[in-house]
């Protein structure tokens, strides 16, 4: 998620034309399309595959984007039709920015924040925050149950809405805000009783009801918002036509038709053809960015260090192990060893994580997070490093082992004092540039709720888009004062084996 992040960063901010302000209701009407970006990724009810396999893709806001396409082509007098555009869902606002799409259009809540940086049409929807816990779980039938006394893991969606309500009403004694990069698996763990509760907008919590029977919703819904969506700043026409339709939408019953097929609807969505377009608001006094952002992101960059120096020691051990039953190990043992390596070579450390975390706790082996992270790692990574040290150890001359021998040592003697030393000299090198590798690929780890520095990095750009390029920048450093030292030490140690 943060290499899709950062690349689309560096393309859209390096690479990309200014955003202009163009007549994008003009252009529409001229190319007989708009592409409105959203992140299939999300899941229901907003926008996904087809479960059908027809390969499509549905949601009631791909239903909206063609109705809105419907409407345009009445207004416009000619035909027009809605392309969707994949995005990260944290970087869609970057899209928007350089005119590679039209609009944002997938669940972004209107914040003060947002409407800083880009403008907001009428909302098409009005959620509220749904708490869901264990049917059987007695403690926690209501708000008023969360004290200090009775604190609850709540699990949410990283930088959403849920996550700012419950940061603002209450302490870290009274919940511990878990960071999920998705709502169904902060479900799952619900059920698992790794959480006792999540609180998730009203669409997702009515749309997967289904899936997790064993869940029940905690009192009355909270923290009412809007769903908007969002344009370029400046593009008023284009802003106005579909306000008008989104208005045209309420008035003829379309949106309830729209939220009902999904099983969305509350009588919230009555009001929306009333809703006034919000307008942008004179930003109060806020810190400085360093007091904002600064220790957040240091925080986690300690969690980033942490990983990696915990995970990469125990990848060294596993990698040299490996590689010496490969090599000098009984014969039954050499197979299993190679598809062990194979294996974890061939699959994306990812998909190993979400097994450690989401999968093993059904046979009864539950992780803490930042476990499971550096399990993860360790194994993953003792695959690359079995590899570098069986080539090291092979790169030792075979008389060194028959000169050892010669002077009367055991085969186990001569490895660990005459080749394992040899080999680890020639291997420095590279181990260390996989040891630089690492710091960049904990930012996989977020997948197991852990908040590292990339993590923390889309949570701040999700609440603060207007920060995004300083935000960038000051997490660029921190990779960089981590991983240079270790650049550094491996260019010293690619000198040293060459003499």
């Amino acid at each position: 998620m943060t290499i899709r992040a950062v690349l689309a960063l560096l393309a859209t901010s390096l690479c990309a034309p200014p955003a202009l302000a163009a007549d994008t209701l003009a252009r529409v009407r001229d190319q007989g399309y708009f592409v409105w970006g959203a992140d299939q990724e999300g899941g229901g009810p907003y926008v996904y595959p087809d479960p059908n396999g027809s390969g499509g893709l549905v949601g009631f806001e791909v239903d909206l984007a063609a109705r809105l396409a419907v409407l345009l082509t009445a207004r416009l007098g000619t035909e027009v039709t809605a392309r969707f555009a994949q995005g990260p869902w944290d970087m869609l606002p970057e899209l928007l920015r350089t005119e590679r799409i039209d609009m944002v259009l997938n669940g972004y809540e209107l914040t003060p924040e947002r409407i800083q940086v880009m403008a907001a049409t009428r909302p098409y929807y009005v959620y509220t925050l749904q708490l869901l816990a264990r049917k059987d779980d007695a403690t926690l039938s209501r708000w008023e149950a969360i004290t200090a006394a009775h604190p609850v893991k709540i699990g949410i969606l990283g930088g959403s809405a849920a996550e700012r309500y419950l940061r603002a009403r209450y302490t870290h004694d009274e919940v511990d805000v878990v960071s999920y990069d998705g709502n169904t698996n902060a479900m799952l763990d619900v059920v698992r009783g790794k959480l006792d509760a999540t609180l998730a907008d009203t669409p997702i919590a009515r749309f997967y009801a289904k899936d997790f029977p064993a869940l029940a919703a905690v009192g009355e819904p909270v923290a009412p918002g809007s769903y908007v969506l969002y344009l370029r700043p400046g593009d008023e026409a284009w802003r106005s036509a579909l306000d008008a339709a989104i208005v045209k939408l309420a008035a003829d019953g379309s949106l309830r038709q729209i939220y009902e097929r999904y099983g969305i609807w509350t009588e919230e969505q009555a009001r929306l053809g009333e809703a006034q377009a919000p307008q942008a608001v004179v930003a109060a006094a806020t810190p400085g960015f360093f007091a904002r952002h600064g220790l957040a992101l240091v925080q986690a960059a300690a969690m980033t260090l942490l990983l990696s120096l915990a995970s990469m020691p125990v990848a060294i051990v596993l990698g040299v192990l490996i590689a010496l039953g490969r090599l000098f190990g009984p014969r039954l043992l050499r197979r299993p060893l190679k598809i062990y390596v194979e294996v974890l070579r061939g699959t994306p450390l990812l998909l190993q994580l979400l097994v450690i975390f989401y999968l093993l706790p059904a046979i009864g082996l539950n992780l803490h997070p930042v476990l499971a992270a550096i399990v993860g790692l360790a194994i993953n990574y003792s695959a690359y490093e079995a590899e570098i040290y069986r080539a090291g150890l092979l790169a030792v001359p075979v008389g060194q082992m028959e000169a050892a021998a010669a002077l009367g040592m055991s085969r186990v003697t001569a490895l660990r004092r005459v080749v394992i030393p040899q080999a680890v000299r020639i291997v420095m090198p590279p181990v260390t540039n996989d040891f630089i590798a690492l710091f960049k690929d904990t930012s996989v780890c977020s997948v197991v709720t852990v908040v590292e520095l990339a993590k923390r990095y889309n949570i701040a750009v999700m609440n603060n888009p207007a920060d995004i390029l300083p935000l960038a920048a000051m997490t660029a450093v921190l990779y960089l004062v981590m991983s240079y030292p270790l650049s550094v030490l491996s260019r010293r140690m690619e000198i040293e084996a060459s003499i």
